[in-house]
């Protein structure tokens, strides 16, 4: 018989031995020890009380504008999901909703539904939290209540680089939400988030907070978790077992835009900062240094000297901004501010921009090698202006030998009307790159300003450095590429 039909039918024990296996396995599992209390009476957790609780604070936001120039049939829905509008009483994007549909002749400078969303009270004076998004671009805001009472509501502010909002009903004795202790919030607890995902009101779900301090944006850090969010939960509240508000729920990963098994939200206490700023002024201020930042790698950190990946790549410094006043360079790695670690490169902007405009901040720069403290005053962060690359160009001068053998870069001198337009001292353009160099990305127009911590003043020297480099050790390269810079690690061929 082939070996295959003998795994697939094995034989039948005897009948004895089956019974005497059963008794010593019975026996086995009696002298196993007892299970701990906790793991036995261990259940998961019992939502309702907390529905009950916070429910009540938690509120649906309608948002309207004038469309105009639309024909009645503006937007294409697709039948069955037009049928699932309806049935819920769901209005369409299109406007055209509602149980029986609505009438398709009407004036066509009508309100127009646009979108659904959710908030939840912080004060019972009726102030609202919500996402930037879900009142970006409305003209009237209706909020409705779990009691079904419906007001209108005035928008306070909103921040798009946060995606937090506030709103103002008017209307008193409100019951607000807890507000609770980021801090005190652990990957693996039990949330719960309250929405009205696709319209459909206090629809509650819940999951695990599956991370914290995920870098999705430059001010914030957000709290990930495995609750279902859909398109109508934005705004609404992450709320803890002990019934707080931890978040707002506001992010998705999606590669078709539905809810894929991962969620994000804004931290409770960084809502909160924006919501004051918000109330008391209607905007957010925030302090700018006007660096162009990047992370830092471990195979960098290791090969300049630095020893471990933290603090932030200035890729480049903005002219006529307190950076560049105060001497930073491009190529420095910022590593603290007034004595606090920069672990990460998106800590900077999070702490620059918490920093108010006129304050003198400390940093502390890894440069070529050695540290170095910065003092910086601190300016106001304002509209974010498209930036224009600052070309390269091309430059004939005699390259080194040496640099093409070991790195593989045809390099040649910068004009002095080329370092003037790059703000730089010294450095030598790239005029071709094969082999290593190739394979690391380097390309014709990068400009090289250091080699393992040394910087290049020209091109004698720059062969200088590559003829004293250790073939079998890679290299670390500071390039400029347009208006920014990143090092470069060369590999040397096998």
């Amino acid at each position: 018989m082939p070996r295959s039909a003998i795994a697939m039918a094995p034989r039948r024990a005897p009948r004895g031995l089956i019974a005497a296996a059963a008794l010593s396995l019975a026996a086995a599992f009696t002298a196993l020890p007892p299970l701990p209390a906790s793991a036995q009476t261990r259940v998961l957790p019992d939502f309702t009380e907390l529905v009950d609780q916070v429910g009540p604070s938690v509120v649906n936001i309608r948002t309207t504008e004038r469309v105009r120039g639309m024909g009645p049939r503006g937007g294409q829905v697709d039948p069955g999901l037009e049928e699932f509008f309806r049935r819920f009483g769901i209005p369409l994007p299109n406007g055209r909703g509602g149980p029986r549909g609505g009438n398709e002749d009407e004036d066509d400078d009508r309100p127009q539904r646009r979108g659904v969303g959710s908030g939840f009270i912080v004060s019972t004076d009726g102030y609202v939290m919500t996402n930037a998004h879900v009142v970006e671009g409305a003209d009237e805001l209706i909020v409705t209540l779990t009691d079904k009472r419906e007001f209108k509501a005035k928008v306070i502010g909103a921040d798009a680089r946060t995606d937090v909002a506030v709103v103002k009903i008017e209307a008193t004795g409100l019951p607000a939400v807890k507000i609770g202790d980021i801090n005190r919030l652990k990957v693996g607890e039990w949330v719960m988030a309250i929405g009205s995902p696709f319209g459909l009101d206090n629809t509650v779900t819940a999951g695990i907070v599956s991370a914290k301090q995920r870098d999705t944006g430059d001010f914030l850090p957000f709290i990930q978790t495995d609750v279902a969010i859909n398109p109508g939960n934005s705004g609404g509240p992450l709320i803890n077992l002990r019934g707080e508000v931890v978040g707002i729920n506001s992010q998705i990963y999606s590669p078709s835009g539905g809810y894929a098994g991962i969620s994000f939200a804004i931290p409770i206490d960084e809502a909160i900062r924006v919501s004051e700023q918000l109330r008391a002024s209607g905007r957010v201020i925030r302090g700018r240094i006007g660096v162009r930042i990047a992370p830092v790698t471990k195979e960098v950190a290791e090969s300049i000297g630095l020893g471990k990946p933290v603090g932030a790549l200035v890729q480049g410094v903005e002219p006529g901004t307190p950076a560049e006043k105060a001497g930073i360079e491009a190529g420095d790695i910022i590593v603290k501010v007034d004595g606090r670690p920069v672990e990460r490169s998106g800590d900077l902007p999070r702490v620059i921009g918490g920093t108010k405009p006129g304050t003198k901040t400390t940093l502390q720069v890894f440069r070529r090698g050695t540290y170095k403290d910065v003092v910086v005053t601190v300016a106001e962060l304002e509209a974010d202006k498209p930036r224009t690359p600052t070309p390269v160009p091309p430059a004939d001068a005699p390259s080194s030998a040496a640099a093409k053998a070991h790195l593989g870069l045809v390099v040649s001198d910068l004009t002095e009307a080329q370092r003037k337009e790059l703000r730089v001292r010294g450095g030598v353009r790239v005029s071709e790159a094969e082999g290593p160099a190739a394979r690391a990305g380097l390309r014709e127009g990068d400009v090289v300003l250091s080699v393992n911590n040394v910087e290049v003043t020209d091109v004698k020297q720059f062969g200088a450095l590559a003829a004293k480099l250790d073939k079998a050790k890679p290299a670390t390269l500071l390039v400029r590429r347009g208006e920014w810079v990143n090092y470069v690690v060369i590999r040397p061929a096998r």
